[in-house]
């Protein structure tokens, strides 16, 4: 009798977690007996996955930020490396992290076990150069967004548009009212909804800004109601401590999670970029959108020319146009973002004709994506003849 199937799987973060979990339970489906182990967070556990270590500990970003967690994550690689060589997976899938999992998927590779990426990483935006590597490295990627697929066969390496599971949970068409009501919120109430991000580097940087532009709202407009969503602990004491310095007096409900739910019930959200302004545009609401990374690392990325798209956050670079305002660096302030959030309050003709844009994306992006990614995973390993 054929021994179960075992995926070894390494996750980052809360959003690897979720797409973690997702294929688990998809693959789960077509091999009941399939076995699941490595780097998983909470969902992941408690889809089956038998964690070795936690996905928290990859959630670093920025070139330069990276530097002081370096050692850690070294002695975390060596220590998976080996076990996976002594136990070998019958297939190793790497989920976003990228930087960190196209570290270890050479030595898998030339170890003959078949690798997979799931999430592409921005080849296409910025260091188009790694997809040679990549091509070495990698059995298959599979991709989140339609575009990317396209750019991957071009350059020979196996890969395949999957759709985004968020996609497939989020309806397409949110009920604010009921939103509102399941948060306490007032339903004839403006809300603004303030999404200063999940990893540390990135609500430390944004959290003192977007409480600014509560304030700066507030005297601007009375009867505003803000919101926002805490990804952790850490990121609610960061967030609480800013709005009690930047903005004394202007109330805002924190709540524990529930960002989809938030969003739904906002007017307007102002988010981090990345994986949230996704959430939010399936949510169909506008947004601001911002960005701040370390000093260091925004002047490499300027002074080397390394990004060579246009757009950063996901609405636009789905559109391929500036269908949502977004702010970078310096551009971040308490006024600019509150001066764009008063745009789209006043725009309401333009927010219908954002509405319908985002549907048909998300209709574009609804294919089944954790099904289809553990379709392909198996497909690729019939075809290598395991």
């Amino acid at each position: 009798m054929a021994r179960p199937l075992r995926v070894a799987l390494i996750a980052g973060e809360h959003s690897g977690d979720n797409l973690g979990a997702g294929f688990i339970e998809a693959l789960r489906r077509l091999e009941p007996e399939a076995r699941f182990v490595g780097v998983a967070g909470p969902r992941m556990v408690e889809a089956g996955c038998e964690r070795w270590e936690d996905a928290d500990s990859l959630a670093v970003m920025g070139l330069f930020e990276v530097l002081r967690h370096l050692p850690r994550l070294l002695r975390l690689k060596r220590r998976l490396v080996t076990r996976l060589l002594a136990e070998p997976p019958d297939v190793f899938v790497g989920i976003d992290a990228p930087e960190f999992n196209l570290s270890i998927a050479p030595v898998l590779h030339a170890a003959g076990i078949p690798t997979v990426q799931y999430v592409s990483p921005q080849v296409w935006a910025w260091r188009e150069g790694r997809v040679k590597r990549m091509a070495r490295m990698l059995d298959l990627v599979l991709c989140l967004l339609p575009f990317e697929a396209e750019f991957y066969r071009t350059h020979r390496l196996r890969a395949e548009f999957v759709g985004h599971p968020l996609a497939d949970r989020l309806p397409l068409q949110p009920d604010r009212n009921t939103a509102r009501r399941e948060l306490g919120l007032p339903e004839e109430a403006t809300v603004v909804a303030l999404l200063p991000g999940s990893r540390r580097g990135e609500y430390e940087r944004l959290s003192a800004d977007l409480a600014g532009a509560a304030a700066w709202l507030a005297g601007q407009r009375r009867g505003l109601v803000f919101a926002a969503p805490m990804a952790s602990e850490g990121a609610r004491k960061c967030f609480a401590a800013a709005l009690e310095r930047e903005a004394p007096g202007v109330d805002c409900l924190l709540v524990n999670g529930q960002a989809a739910r938030v969003m739904s019930a906002a007017d307007v959200v102002v988010t981090a970029s990345g994986t949230a302004t996704l959430e939010t545009l399936l949510c169909k609401r506008p947004m601001v959108v911002v960005y701040r990374l370390g000093a260091a690392t925004a002047w490499a990325l300027r002074r080397l020319r390394l990004v060579k798209s246009t757009f950063f956050s996901q609405p636009n670079l789905l559109a391929g146009s500036a269908l949502v305002p977004e702010l970078f660096q310096e551009a971040v302030s308490a006024e600019s973002v509150g001066r764009e959030v008063l745009r789209w309050l006043d725009s309401p003709d333009a927010v219908a004709d954002l509405e319908q844009v985002f549907l048909g994306i998300h209709q574009t992006l609804r294919r089944g994506a954790s099904e289809r990614a553990a379709e392909a995973v198996l497909a690729l390993l019939r075809d290598r003849g395991g």
